[in-house]
């Protein structure tokens, strides 16, 4: 018992840094479409306890911007995905900030835009899907974005003030 107790606590303390692991995911337009609207965007994800990855803000790869997301949504965004879409992780564009820019890029004239995604992984192509919601409560496709891998960076510490 005591082995079983001292493997595991091993194995918690081992993996506990990446926990913390926070990373920047680089990608280019892979498309005309999706070139002219977003150019090529960048991922800060976080890595959970056993490699599961989730989106915490968009960046703007060539230009000044960024948007916070949140993991979730309406089960209806993913009912008006085009035909044989495998994507299903959803996230909210928060619309404080530069988030509604987004939106209007994305989404004209909606009052809400989700992000669908395929599951995101360094080194593979993603496709994402925004999909909105209008003033008469229906959701709508609203474009595809397909992306190729570009880079994976550290993200950089957070800044401290000088103790004085």
């Amino acid at each position: 018992m005591k082995k079983a107790v001292l493997a595991f606590l091993i194995v918690v303390l081992a993996a506990t840094p990446a926990l913390a692991d926070i990373r920047l995911w680089s990608y280019d337009a892979a498309d005309r479409v999706t070139r002219a609207l977003t150019q090529g965007l960048t991922f800060e994800v976080r890595r959970g306890l056993f490699g599961a990855v989730s989106v915490l803000k968009i960046h703007a790869t060539t230009s000044r911007g960024s948007a916070e997301v949140r993991r979730g949504g309406p089960a209806e965004t993913l009912t008006v995905l085009p035909a044989g879409a495998g994507e299903r992780d959803v996230y909210e564009i928060v619309p404080e900030g530069e988030g509604r820019g987004l939106i209007r890029a994305l989404c004209p004239s909606a009052d809400a835009t989700w992000l669908v995604m395929g599951r995101v992984r360094a080194g593979r192509p993603l496709t994402m899907h925004a999909v909105g919601l209008w003033a008469d409560g229906r959701y709508r496709h609203c474009v595809q974005l397909n992306y190729s891998f570009r880079g994976d960076w550290t993200a950089p510490e957070p800044r401290r003030p000088p103790v004085e």
